[in-house]
Order: C-alpha cells, then sequence, then structure tokens
C-alpha cells in the first residue's frame, strides 16, 4: 500500500497523557507550511496473565489523505498476534499497521479505528510515540495499569467492536473478520438428527461443488441457487461468509481412487463450459453480490504433480498423465480468472499439508507449482486471496508437547519415525511458513491463510498432557504427540480422530479463519468396493485391513470399517469425531 505523498512533512512535539491503560497522542505543525497531524488513542480493552487486547483510534488533523501508515515501538516483549481492520507487520520492538483498500481514506478531522491481540511477559506499556504516515506525534507516557480485574485467560473472540465494514464494491482483507459465516442446513440436519449432534449443528461448514450435477441440485439436494438464497436469508442486516469446494478438475486427485471425479484427464473442455462456467455466472448474479463468497479451488490435485509423478517413489501413472497435458494447471488458471473475476469472490487454493508438502523437496516446489497455476490461463497472482491447508485432513493445529528444534540424546527431532526429516511439526507452522513463502514468490503480501479443522482435535482420554519419555527420540515425540494415526500419511476416515478447533476469524499471524471445510460425518471414501455413479473407486487406504503402500510407510490404514463413498454420511465417524474433539463439547 502506497504512501501519501507530501511536500512538505514536519515532525512536531505533541503531548501524550495517560489514564488506566489510554493513552492520547496529538501531533501537530508549525504554522506557515503544510499541516500533517495525527491524534492517536491507544486503548487496552482488557488483559489476561499473558496477553491482552488492544483498540487503536486514529485520527488525522492535518491534510487528507487516501492511505495511512501507523507506527509504533514498544519499550517491552509485546508482540502482535491477531488483528483487524488494518494489516499489522513486526520487526523486533516495532510494529507498523497500514490501512486496508475500505479504511485507507481520512478526510482532515477524520478517523479510523483497527485493534489486534498481542502477548508479553513482564510489564505491558502503552506506547510513548507514534507516526502516521511519517508525521510524529511523541512524548512521554506517564505510567499505565492493566485494566481492573483482569481475566486469567484470553477472549475467545476479539475484544473490541467487530471490524469496520468495507463499502459496498470492495473485498475486506479477511473476508471472516466481522462477518457470520453460512451454516449448511443439509448438513446442520443431518448433525442434529445424530444423538449429542445440536451441539455442533449450528457450526458452519462448506458446500462442495464435486461434480457438475451439484451446481443444479435434485429433487433431493440443495444447488448452489438454492444455497445463495439460503445464505441471503441467513445474513440479515451484517456480513455473510458463504464458503465452496470447487473440486471437479478433469483426472481428479491422479493420486487415490476414492475422490477420483466424473471428468476424464483430458475434459478440460467439459470442465471449463459445463462446471466453471456456470459456477462464474450464477455468483456473478447481482442478487448475490452482498455476499462474501469464499471459494476453496481445487484441493488435492496441484500437490501430486510434484510429489507423485516420476522420479519420486511415490509416482502414478495417472500423475503422470496429468502432468504432462498440463491440465491440473490449466483447469486451475481458468477457475482462478473467472471466479476472481467477481468482486465478492475470494479465492483460496489448497495447498496440502504438512504431512504432504513440508519436507524440503516437496515445499518450494510446490510453492513454484502454486505460482504457475495462478498464473496460467491469463489469471494473475492477484486473483488468489489466500491458501487452505489440511483440508480434509487430521494434520493437529499444534503440537504443544514437542518442537521441530528438539533433540532427544543428541538425535534431532526430525530423525524421528514421526517426523521423518519433515520441517514442520503441525498445520499452524506450516501454513505460516508456506504463507511466507508464497509472499516471497510475488503473491500479496496480505496473503490470507485458511486451515481446516473440521477433523484434526485428537481430544478424549487418549489425548496427552505431556511430552513422552526421553529414552529415544522415538518414544519422546510418541509418547507426546497429539495427532494419534498410525502414519502421517494416513487420510481416510480416521479412528480416533476428533473435532478441532470451532470456526473462527483470525484465531493467530497470518491466519483470516479456522474453518470446517470438510463436513464432520461425511466419509473420506468406501472401505470397500462399492458401485455408484459419481466416478468415486474403491482405495485400499479406506480399507481397515489393508497394510499400506509407500505414501503410508507400508503402515496400517487406521480407517474405520464400513464406511461409505466419499461424501455420504458416516454416523459412526460422526460420533467417533464428538467423543474425541478438542476442545471438548
Amino acid at each position: 500500500m502506497s504512501r501519501t505523498s507530501r511536500t512538505a512533512l514536519l515532525a512536531a512535539l505533541g503531548l501524550v497523557t495517560a489514564t488506566g491503560a489510554t493513552a492520547t497522542v496529538l501531533g501537530t505543525a508549525t504554522a506557515g507550511a503544510a499541516t500533517p497531524g495525527c491524534k492517536v488513542v491507544y486503548q487496552i480493552t482488557n488483559q489476561w496473565n499473558t496477553g491482552f487486547g488492544t483498540n487503536v483510534t486514529v485520527t488525522n488533523t492535518g491534510d487528507p489523505v487516501a492511505s495511512w501508515t501507523l507506527e509504533w515501538t514498544y519499550a517491552g516483549s509485546q508482540q502482535v498476534t491477531q488483528g483487524w481492520n488494518a494489516t499489522l507487520t513486526q520487526s523486533g520492538a516495532a510494529v507498523t499497521a497500514k490501512s486496508l483498500s475500505y479504511n485507507g481514506t481520512l478526510a482532515t478531522g477524520g478517523s479510523t479505528s483497527f485493534g489486534f491481540n498481542g502477548s508479553y511477559s513482564g510489564t505491558n506499556a502503552v506506547p510513548a510515540a507514534f507516526k502516521l504516515n511519517g508525521v510524529v506525534c511523541d512524548g512521554a507516557t506517564e505510567p499505565t495499569t492493566p485494566p481492573t480485574t483482569p481475566p486469567t485467560t484470553p477472549p475467545t473472540t476479539p475484544p473490541t467492536t467487530p471490524p469496520t465494514t468495507p463499502p459496498a464494491g470492495t473485498k475486506a482483507d479477511n473476508p471472516y473478520a466481522g462477518a457470520k459465516v453460512y451454516v449448511n442446513p443439509e448438513w446442520s440436519a443431518k448433525a442434529a438428527a445424530e444423538p449429542g449432534g445440536t451441539k455442533v449443528s449450528n457450526q458452519p461448514t462448506a458446500v462442495w461443488l464435486d461434480r457438475i450435477a451439484a451446481i443444479n441440485g435434485s429433487a433431493t439436494s440443495m444447488g448452489l441457487r438454492a444455497h445463495l438464497d439460503e445464505a441471503l436469508r441467513q445474513k440479515g442486516s451484517g456480513e455473510l461468509v458463504v464458503q465452496l469446494v470447487v473440486y471437479n478438475l478433469p483426472g481428479r486427485d491422479c493420486a487415490a481412487l476414492a475422490s477420483n471425479g466424473e471428468l476424464g484427464p483430458t475434459e478440460i473442455g467439459r470442465y471449463k463450459t459445463e462446471y466453471i462456467d456456470p459456477i462464474a455466472a450464477i455468483l456473478a448474479d447481482a442478487k448475490y453480490a452482498g455476499l462474501r463468497i469464499v471459494t476453496t479451488v481445487e484441493i488435492d490435485s496441484l500437490p501430486n504433480l510434484v510429489t507423485n509423478v516420476s522420479g519420486r517413489p511415490t509416482a502414478t501413472a495417472n500423475c503422470d498423465v496429468m502432468k504432462a497435458n498440463g491440465n491440473y494447471i490449466t483447469g486451475v488458471g481458468y477457475a482462478l480468472r473467472k471466479l476472481g473475476s467477481i468482486g465478492n469472490v475470494y479465492n483460496y487454493v489448497d495447498a496440502g499439508h504438512h504431512g504432504w508438502l513440508g519436507w524440503d523437496d516437496n515445499f518450494g516446489s510446490s510453492a513454484e507449482l502454486f505460482k504457475q497455476a495462478a498464473t496460467a490461463e491469463g489469471s494473475t497472482v492477484a486473483n488468489v486471496h489466500g491458501f487452505i491447508v489440511n483440508t480434509a485432513n487430521y494434520s493437529a493445529l499444534k503440537e504443544d508437547h514437542f518442537t521441530i528444534d528438539d533433540s532427544v540424546n543428541g538425535v534431532s527431532v526430525r530423525q524421528s519415525k514421526w517426523v521423518d526429516w519433515n520441517r514442520y511439526t503441525d498445520e499452524l507452522s506450516y501454513a505460516q511458513a508456506m504463507r511466507a513463502k508464497l509472499v516471497s514468490l510475488g503473491f500479496d503480501s496480505n496473503l490470507g491463510m485458511l486451515i481446516d479443522t473440521s477433523r484434526n482435535g485428537w481430544g478424549g482420554t487418549a489425548r496427552p498432557t505431556a511430552a513422552g519419555p526421553t529414552t529415544t527420540v522415538d518414544t519422546y515425540v510418541n509418547g507426546g504427540k497429539y495427532d494419534r494415526r498410525i502414519h502421517l500419511g494416513n487420510w481416510c476416515n480416521q479412528s480416533g480422530a476428533g473435532l478441532g478447533e470451532r470456526p473462527q476469524a483470525a484465531p493467530a499471524a497470518g491466519i483470516d479463519a479456522y474453518v470446517w471445510v470438510k463436513p464432520p460425518g461425511e466419509s473420506d471414501g468406501a472401505s470397500k468396493e462399492i458401485p455408484n455413479n459419481e466416478g468415486k473407486g474403491f482405495d485400499r487406504m479406506c480399507d481397515p485391513t489393508y497394510t499400506g503402500n509407500a505414501r503410508n510407510g507400508n503402515s496400517m490404514s487406521g480407517a474405520l470399517p464400513d464406511a461409505p463413498i466419499s461424501g455420504q454420511w458416516f454416523s459412526a465417524q460422526f460420533q467417533e469425531l464428538l467423543k474425541n474433539a478438542h476442545p471438548a463439547l
């Protein structure tokens, strides 16, 4: 975001007053010069033992500006962890907050607000000085005290007023901020019909458009327009996000069978004209312009072109075909261009998960492939609002009992059988690292990440409460890890899995939201061959008796028995997820 150009910029001393945990900072200018100036109110709205919430109000007392940058430096250990209504970055003690597309214009006397949560140790003093677009508003801040009766735990939602709504026709930096998220009534009804299901049946989940027929729906299933009409009803006067999974590439999911699709490897023409074009036409209907439509574009496809092609130990002939014909890249680029041209659509591209792409020889190559797809078929990186990780997978959000830098008796955690030289131990660290890599390749610096937490809670009585014994690096990792899969490569209807973090906006730095994209209770694939008209095959990784392959280290599959084909309701899995939910229900 560009800074406002000024012909004369004078730094002037200001006056700072502080009462409790609020500081007001004024800036003035010498008479006869241009009149840059600002007023900043920095208010700690609540504080707990290791963290705090803050609301910052910026008033422009100088010339009008088209965008703004606010800067300050902490005197202590404070670290910004999540923010809203501004793009916040921190280098050491220095923090920079930049305006977004909808709140950058400030007339003389105009104000705007943003907020953030932070962590600290020791004292949590209000910053002594601020700069707005280079205008210094400084002085000596009096000692401050935190709010009275501080809570011992952080709030579950941002403590400040919900984020400002962008004007019509502009995009939010984070579409989830300040918005409700669509509750799919079809999934909600199935969940509510299960014993205990009403505890989660009001949670938002994504709508999967996994075949052409799903666009129009049927007598027994809602089509895309029906979902969008229902979303308008749920929206009311506020903002609402609708989550769609765009999932029907030619030769879909070339390394597995359970999620194969209806289009053959060469049917890129049908993909464009019978699938993407009709979706785009519906989403572009002015009737739905007030919705924030988040698309998750083509899960489980692009990474296969890195990990499962000739020269790799997990190569498949089908993936070689898709790499050679280029239809994954062509299809994703086309979808991004068509959908990205619609003003209220936010495209998030699938970026696998740490147990797939976290190794050195997968990570960078995959990021480069994502950029290749984002710039194919006339698309640009501007059509990508962000990326999503762990879609329909089970990788733990954050492993608390070991880190990638730990060692046991001189042996690195990376050498454990579970980690197996991966660079990451969980999805949060992977998502943040992948985001940084993608930004370095030219994606927008405000790129947001989503993490699917629908089935990665791993709670219940078997959840470890401490690190494992330090006998060996394997006992240390295995004894402390939350993820209880037999192998990190297991992906189908996993035994012991639980619901993860509930959907929420801006939960961590660089993360737009935790989401439930894979609706809990919908099968990953059939545990035995079941004829169907959706093109979905039988994958032995969904068979609980299967002893594995190179992709899961020749381990047992860990799958639940008696599962239906992918996407169909699987009551036993839903009950397993409820029982092992973390946080517990």
